[in-house]
């Protein structure tokens, strides 16, 4: 089997998880800046199977597009063209960087540490690769 990966796309900082081989646990791999991304999915493709990519899709409480959402649609855009025979999802990410926040106290994490945006943005591919996965359960 292969991997799924998921991105948490930021302006800035880009979080990204990955699964097992089996496509059963969803883990925490990097947080990259953002101007290096194809730089490592370059990388990763190459040393690792990945049978899809997660993109959270960032909207709004009324499920409109949020502001950042057009740099995630033109990434998109850039990943398949990149990638045309690769398989891509969006996922709706609202909530991702509060559970990740939440998640963090409950681990106990001191302020500090949950002030550090890298691990949240890991931890919110984390959240979205956790969600993709329970939906893809329920599907089959």
């Amino acid at each position: 089997m292969s991997r799924i990966l998921a991105i948490d796309y930021g302006t800035k900082r880009t979080g990204i998880a990955v699964t097992d081989i089996l496509q059963i646990i969803a883990t925490g791999l990097t947080t990259i800046h953002t101007q290096t991304l194809f730089e490592f999915l370059d990388t990763y493709f190459k040393k690792e199977p990945v049978e899809c990519v997660v993109i959270g899709n960032p909207k709004q409480l009324d499920n409109t597009p949020s502001d950042s959402a057009q740099h995630v649609v033109g990434f998109t855009r850039k990943l398949k063209e990149k990638y045309p025979a690769l398989k891509i999802e969006m996922l709706d990410e609202r909530f991702t960087s509060g559970m990740a926040q939440k998640a963090m106290i409950a681990a106990g994490s001191t302020k500090k540490q949950r002030q550090n945006k890298e691990t949240i943005d890991m931890l919110s591919a984390v959240l979205l690769l956790q969600n993709y996965l329970e939906k893809k359960k329920f599907t089959f």
